[in-house]
């Protein structure tokens, strides 16, 4: 071995290993020469090794080979102590994400993996997604703004539409109900419904099957995952939850809507790749959302199977996004994903609606960010801030007013270390979260040391100068 290895550390579920692909190839292309090692879940990188970007991959139980090796750059991209723990222990000439010292102190490495640690509850105006996070401290902003995708198959010839059923928490899927009355719908479209799931999803398969009126071919519990992949370039569309085998199947080419609902962000973890459906319910509360605080799922209430069969129905047929606007879909929104003008993900509304308030300030604070940290000029900036400011004067202004707060707290912190009234981080206005929580997970990390303050600070003073 010429070159030292980089090292990922990705102990989480099968979704995040594969949103960690694109990592992968980027490292290798800017990195050539140096080996790929993944430390992962055996049970999700195993079936995958075939559709993996090249890498040599360890289970935990492997990690005392991995201390036998000295590293170019480690990424911890894990939230597991035990990954935060053995990036101490590993020798690297750099080390990005969490890493935890002997004497247990823990502090987060990289400005995205800390901007990443500050979402936590905290991600309503987020724009930037999980797949780009991984990479933006230790790949070239052009590198990544330059990567090109496939777009999806179509498959003109096939009429059969898998349904992935499960979900890793039920707030995140249909029900039962659903899913039989949607293999009904389908059916009534000429579509051929195929029912998919882990070993987890055989009962509700079967509840599935037995409530349809017509046929449904049930697979859950009968793949691997290599065999769902070969299953899946015969499928003309894929509807599933936000789960791993989605970006399982939109990492092969199999066309997916995504039925977004529940605690997640699809600006976050949706199809990563161009050309992928997301869906999602048209409400306040589902944006952003992290915990459900309504008495119900209302989110779930606007995904009716008739329309979501009508929906299926001219995806299967065709991506045209133009056709697919014109569609009558009540509370709910239609996005497609693809890229920015600034090379980010992104996901396009395929409707005619004028951007409101979130939107405008999820684009500011994404301009915000990206400049912060080294992504574009302060002319991005600026021009977000101005469009907010014409278009939601009201927002700007809930901004302006807390800057004055904003500035008294964080000089009280750098006279005496500590802010003046410690409810600030969760009184603080929902327009100006971004930075405060930012800032929080910033002192923190830091140790609330006065250069952090005084960074605190300078932040604020740089948001100050954008909003003249």
């Amino acid at each position: 071995m010429s070159k030292k290895p980089i090292l990922i550390l990705q102990m989480q579920r099968m979704g995040d290993l594969i949103l960690s692909y694109p990592l992968m190839l980027w490292l290798a292309r800017r990195h050539p020469g140096h080996p790929i090692f993944v430390a992962a879940e055996k049970t999700f990188y195993e079936p995958l090794m075939k559709l993996s970007p090249p890498a040599t991959y360890f289970p935990w139980a492997g990690t005392g080979v991995l201390k036998q090796h000295e590293y170019a750059l480690i990424i911890n991209l894990s939230i597991q102590e035990k990954a935060a723990v053995l990036a101490g222990q590993l020798q690297a000439e750099e080390k990005l994400g969490q890493v935890q010292a002997a004497d247990g102190s823990r502090f987060v490495h990289g400005n995205w993996q800390l901007y990443r640690t500050s979402l936590v509850k905290n991600n309503l105006f987020n724009r930037y997604h999980w797949a780009e996070l991984n990479g933006l401290d230790a790949i070239p902003f052009t590198d990544i703004s330059a990567t090109r995708f496939s777009p999806p198959r179509v498959l003109s010839d096939s009429n059969k539409v898998g349904l992935f059923l499960g979900a890793s928490d039920a707030a995140k899927r249909p029900s039962a109900t659903f899913w039989a009355a949607l293999v009904d719908e389908l059916h009534g479209r000429n579509l051929r419904p195929v029912l998919f799931g882990g070993p987890k999803e055989k009962d509700l398969g079967a509840e599935v099957a037995r409530l349809a009126k017509g046929p449904a071919l049930n697979l859950c519990g009968t793949l691997d995952l290599s065999e769902f992949s070969a299953v899946g370039q015969t499928l003309a569309l894929f509807i599933t939850p936000d789960t791993g085998p989605m970006h399982l199947a939109a990492w092969t080419g199999l066309k997916c809507l995504n039925l977004s609902m529940g605690n997640v962000n699809p600006w976050e973890t949706g199809p990563v790749s161009p050309g992928h459906f997301v869906l999602r319910a048209d409400l306040e509360c589902a944006k952003g959302c992290w915990q459900c605080t309504q008495d119900s799922l209302l989110c779930h209430d606007p995904f009716k199977p008739g329309r979501i069969a009508a929906l299926a129905a001219r995806m299967a047929a065709s991506s045209d996004s133009g056709k697919l606007a014109k569609m009558d879909l009540p509370g709910l929104t239609l996005f497609q994903t693809g890229k920015s003008d600034t090379g980010l993900y992104q996901l396009k509304r395929l409707d005619r609606q004028p951007p409101d308030q979130e939107r405008y300030a999820s684009r500011f604070w994404q301009a915000y960010f990206g400049h912060l940290f080294g992504l574009w000029p302060e002319g991005k900036a600026v021009a977000a801030w101005d469009d907010l400011a014409r278009n939601c004067p009201e927002a700007a202004e809930s901004l302006l007013r807390h800057l004055p707060e904003m500035t008294r707290q964080f000089k009280h912190g750098l006279l005496s270390g500590s802010l003046l009234d410690t409810t600030f981080w969760t009184d603080s206005p929902v327009l100006v979260k971004p930075l405060t929580g930012y800032v929080h997970m910033y002192l923190e990390n830091s140790d609330y040391a006065r250069t952090a303050w005084v960074r605190a600070l300078k932040l604020l003073e740089r948001l100050a100068a954008f909003c003249r």
